[in-house]
């Protein structure tokens, strides 16, 4: 099992800057992709960043240039994931979800609770 803490949304202007960071914990030697998704109300969750392993990163359109994805794996037991959001626009209001995921096992996938960032205009 992988545990997800996610941490750092908030209510900022439009413009401002965020930088959501998650936790993982547990059975995380199977964890090769880590990312961030984001949910708003009457929409499906979508993908926002994902970032392997190796460092290999990709951004959904309309987040690229604003927002980065980075990674620690600090140890065999615990790895980090950050999103560093700036530019911050009203529509990246949502719920960020951390998702940690195997690439060759479908049942290795995990979510975290949640964090809420609100972008107001």
């Amino acid at each position: 099992q992988v545990q997800l803490v996610e941490s750092g949304g908030g209510l900022v202007q439009a413009g401002g800057s965020l930088r959501l960071s998650c936790a993982a914990s547990g059975s995380i030697g199977n964890i090769e992709i880590m990312g961030w998704y984001r949910q708003t109300p009457g929409k499906q969750r979508e993908w926002v960043a994902v970032i392997s392993r190796s460092g290999r990163s990709n951004y959904v359109d309309n987040v690229k240039g604003r927002f980065t994805v980075s990674r620690d794996d600090v140890d065999s037991v615990k790895n980090m994931v950050y999103l560093q959001m700036n530019s911050l626009k009203p529509e990246d209001t949502g719920l960020y979800y951390c998702n940690a995921r195997s690439v060759y096992r479908e049942s290795l996938n995990y979510w975290g609770q949640g964090t809420q960032v609100t972008v107001s205009s």
